[in-house]
């Protein structure tokens, strides 16, 4: 009788359920919306389409104008926003450059009529050492990999032109100093500025007679074409800010 009451007592019992299965939060889906800012370090080309001149008044010839496409080191900060609707990137950026492209001119002189020495004066051009770009930004993004195309105002402290370029961005896997993501992307911009003026006045040197008299101020006078035309391709590292 005790054991069928225990038998009894113990189906009674409530049956104990399995415990709930441990809830997996999903990876949250990187967007590139958000503010960023960040460094960017390259190298810039600058051509100067300067031409040969042929000249008359107290020195009749022909001026040959180097067109200086040296290259030098470029580097700045940059600060945007990007704005992603599905897999397309919207986005504002504006950055400020130092540039090492203030060189020296060089130019040669032919005489038309008798020989001489020409010597050519101490002139540089007047680009700036430094520019500043405000851009639109527009792009396809896979996941967290952005290609855009970039393009705007440029402007010196002197001069102002365009810009236009593209390059492409990658959201690395870490979030230093805060950020929601950091970013590494590579860009190439082509810059143009009107009306450089490379010869300041005009005076480009001076010419000496062969057979004596005294020595006579060359001109380059001002026509044609006289824009400046520089070209970099930068890598740039980005701290973005605010949506994942």
């Amino acid at each position: 009788m005790t054991l069928a009451a225990a038998a009894a007592s113990a189906a009674d019992l409530p049956v104990r359920s399995a415990p709930p299965a441990p809830i997996i939060a999903a990876a949250p889906i990187f967007t590139w919306t958000g503010f960023y800012a960040g460094v960017n370090a390259g190298w810039g080309w600058r051509n100067d389409d300067s031409e040969s001149v042929i000249i008359g008044g107290g020195a009749p010839g022909t001026l040959f104008f180097d067109n200086n496409n040296d290259g030098g080191f470029t580097g700045g900060a940059q600060i945007g926003y990007n704005y992603q609707i599905g897999s397309f990137v919207l986005g504002l950026e504006t950055d400020i450059q130092w540039a090492d492209t203030n060189q020296d001119v060089r130019v040669s002189f032919v005489p038309a009529a008798a020989p001489g020495t020409f010597v050519p004066g101490e002139f540089r051009d007047d680009l700036s050492d430094w520019f500043g770009t405000l851009r639109v930004r527009a792009g396809v993004a896979f996941d967290r990999v952005l290609i855009y195309a970039t393009g705007g105002l440029a402007y010196t402290d002197n001069n102002t032109g365009w810009v236009a370029g593209g390059g492409v961005e990658w959201a690395l896997p870490v979030n230093w100093f805060g950020s929601s993501a950091v970013t590494f992307g590579v860009e190439g911009l082509w810059l143009g500025f009107d009306d450089d003026n490379d010869n300041g006045d005009g005076f480009v040197g001076t010419f000496t007679p062969s057979g004596g008299g005294p020595a006579v101020d060359v001109f380059a006078p001002d026509i044609g074409n006289d824009d400046n035309d520089f070209f970099i391709a930068r890598a740039k590292l980005n701290f973005k800010f605010g949506t994942y």
